[in-house]
């Protein structure tokens, strides 16, 4: 699962032992060679997607991680390019990075439910940050998106149609969830990351709640499933107030 250079079993018990954000700090410099990173096709199924509708002219990666997002927003943006992580670490690791001289990049460490931006972008991705919050935190999460955008701007990020019970993934998440659960209950600090938390009916709800249109968009790349719906969406949401 894990590459030679990536962490050691031990090494990923002291991060989940950990709040959320000292796990990272500890886990970044091993963090790309991990499955956790958000893997490169992706990626490009996202930027290809988004291409419809750019050129943008500043764009922001939430939980932006060691910045592969970056780099697909900077196909994306013309004037600038904003990674944002709470983890220093993280943050670290990105800048580290080699990168062309253009766009603009710039690292800005904050909270995401604080985001300390008014009106800034013309776009907004995220890419697996979502288990991170839990479902009481997304209205105000949304509504951080939403004043960090100009009028008319979007928020974009990738789903996978979740496992039915009948296979082996559906199991080996909600074993996870309720581990996770259990190891939040007896230890403290809380290390909240939860698969099945984040639901796609509840998310286009507040996202409309929060001053959004949104819309669907099947990524191609990643097929159908047996009845035909595809593996992989795109969630569109555009600021509409």
């Amino acid at each position: 699962m894990f590459s030679p250079e990536g962490p050691t079993l031990r090494e990923l018990a002291v991060q989940a032992l950990s709040s959320v954000e000292h796990g990272y700090d500890l886990l970044a410099p091993k963090f790309d060679h991990t499955p956790f990173r958000t893997p490169a096709p992706v990626l490009d199924a996202v930027t290809s997607a988004l291409r419809r509708t750019g050129p943008y002219g500043d764009g922001l990666d939430l939980c932006c991680g060691t910045g592969a997002g970056v780099d697909a927003l900077a196909a994306l943006c013309r004037d600038s390019v904003t990674g944002v992580d709470f983890s220093a670490g993280m943050l670290d690791v990105a800048r580290g990075r080699a990168r062309p001289p253009r766009p603009r990049v710039s690292w800005v460490r904050a909270d995401a439910r604080a985001l300390p931006f008014t009106e800034a972008f013309d776009l907004v991705v995220s890419f697996g940050a979502f288990g991170h919050f839990l479902p009481a935190e997304l209205p105000g999460l949304f509504a951080q998106v939403h004043g960090a955008l100009r009028p008319g701007g979007r928020f974009a990020f990738p789903v996978l149609a979740p496992p039915r019970p009948s296979s082996p993934a559906f199991w080996t998440l909600l074993g996870f969830d309720a581990v996770m659960r259990v190891r939040n209950a007896v230890w403290r600090p809380p290390f909240v990351m939860y698969y099945r938390a984040f639901r796609l009916g509840e998310v286009r709800r507040e996202l409309e709640r929060a001053g959004f249109r949104v819309e669907l968009r099947a990524l191609p790349e990643f097929g159908t499933r047996g009845d035909g719906s595809p593996r992989a969406r795109l969630v569109e949401a555009c600021r509409t107030r």
